[in-house]
């Protein structure tokens, strides 16, 4: 008698926290998520019928970390090699080896895992919303590409608001905030409300724009990163200044160019400005000249290369990034495996290192080769976790972070490109993960992250 994939007997086990699972040695089969606190787990039987048959309860432990397991076949089980009779009990830790039979043979064993506390906080934060309140106030549509404007932190599509910043910016003095009429003195993209705005309208599809709308709004955005205007005048004052230096000194991190002229350019009173990401800085966002100043991995600004082309060097009051934490893809060198390469699984990390020192080779060599590959359109970038990935060669230009992901992107592309006999023999012997890139439990689980193979696309999970 073969024991085939568990389940669970809960009625309706996906409105609780799965707090341990168990996992079959046999990768073929899916693992047995524990959401209550008892679970009577059933199991398929090849032969001989095809009934679903009780062979364990699992209760959970006080201490959060172990759980008591009680044989409910008339067969006995094997936990950790010891025999347990039917109706008995056992405790069990994490790693805990369960076989459903009395023996090994024949019977598909599990391994008892349980979540970490990281892993099941994320499960428990929920964010309830009002969906009236995740709506542009010019559009009143959800968000698209979500803005904040500050100070008074209101929220707006992106294309929605940069029309109403260039309108405002051709006919006032002073940019007001279309909700509540402040002066706006600070905007940036929204990262956190906009996977709020994606959620939203996961959950409610009637909510979606239609593709001809998106379109629109996306042909209208401009704001990639932080931008800090200028104002008429200074907030609390009962008059405007009367001179050029005097009003830069309305902005907390005035830019070099806000009284100053370099390379035949000068700051006026509605010159918006980008706040560099990396030193903090200030500079002008510039549409008229072809000098980079936003990485296009992730919109953020940084301006060593804008102050470069102005023959700016930097001072004690106006910092200025270098020249290495923003350069072109191909002026980038490495030497080691980034951190985060392969899911943060450093057994993978591993065995790209010794697959690159066995090609004779050195890690800037393949990275090199495959960037042409790149540029030449030869790689699917479907996995890329880059902004506008499409648009990325060689020669574009990316903050180190950035990087970083790229590299990890093409040592996964070298290793799936890859042959199996050209890996090492230990490597080469290890059966895919289901779960392949997307597996959570190699994030916490050594043995697992070492036995299988994940540098590999997933084949269980619709949305992997």
């Amino acid at each position: 008698m073969k024991m085939e994939f568990g389940e669970s007997s809960a009625a309706n086990p996906s409105q609780e926290i799965v707090w341990a699972k168990l996992v079959p040695s046999d990768s073929r089969y899916s693992e047995v998520e524990l959401r209550l606190d008892e679970m009577v787990i059933c199991s398929d039987v090849m032969f001989p019928s095809f009934d679903k048959q009780e062979w364990c309860k699992v209760t959970r432990n006080s201490d959060l970390c172990s759980a008591t397991i009680q044989n409910k076949s008339s067969n006995t089980i094997l936990v950790d090699e010891v025999a347990i009779p039917s109706e008995d009990s056992i405790v069990v830790k994490c790693g805990s080896e369960i076989i459903p039979g009395p023996k090994k043979e024949g019977y598909l064993s599990y391994r008892f895992e349980v979540m970490s506390p990281q892993e099941c906080i994320k499960e428990q934060l929920k964010i309830c919303l009002d969906v009236e309140h995740a709506k542009c106030s010019i559009c009143l549509n959800i968000w698209h590409d979500v803005v904040t404007v500050a100070p008074c932190l209101h929220n707006f599509c992106n294309g929605c608001f940069s029309e109403w910043l260039r309108r405002s910016q051709n006919k006032h003095s002073n940019v007001l905030c279309p909700q509540c009429r402040a002066i706006v003195q600070f905007v940036g993209r929204n990262h956190f409300l906009r996977t709020i705005e994606e959620t939203i309208l996961q959950a409610d599809p009637s909510l979606r724009r239609s593709d001809e709308e998106v379109a629109v709004l996306e042909s209208h955005a401009s704001i990639q990163s932080n931008l800090v205007l200028k104002t008429g005048k200074k907030l609390g004052r009962k008059r405007a200044h009367s001179s050029l230096n005097e009003e830069s000194e309305e902005l907390e991190f005035p830019c070099p160019q806000c009284g100053a002229e370099y390379a035949g350019f000068l700051c006026n009173p509605n010159t918006v400005h980008l706040q560099c990401h990396a030193c903090g800085g200030m500079m002008p966002s510039r549409n008229d000249i072809g000098v980079p100043q936003h990485c296009l991995g992730c919109d953020r600004a940084f301006c060593g290369a804008y102050w470069h082309t102005q023959r700016f060097g930097g001072s004690d009051s106006h910092p200025v990034c270098c020249h290495e934490t923003f350069k072109p893809i191909s002026d980038h060198t490495i030497s080691r495996i980034p951190t985060l390469a392969h899911e943060n699984n450093w057994h993978e990390q591993n065995i790209t290192e010794r697959c690159i020192r066995q090609m004779g080779k050195t890690l800037q060599d393949v990275i090199s080769e495959l960037l042409i590959r790149l540029s030449n359109r030869e790689i699917d970038r479907t996995r890329m976790q880059l902004n506008h990935s499409e648009m990325i060669t060689a020669g574009t230009y990316v903050c180190n972070e950035c990087y970083d992901k790229l590299v990890s992107f093409l040592l996964y592309w070298f290793r799936v490109s890859m042959p199996k006999s050209f890996l090492p023999p230990d490597a080469s012997k290890r059966e895919d993960c289901w779960y392949g890139y997307a597996c959570r439990t190699q994030q916490h689980n050594e043995e697992h992250a070492r036995r299988r193979n994940h540098v590999c696309r997933p084949t269980r999970g619709s949305n992997m």
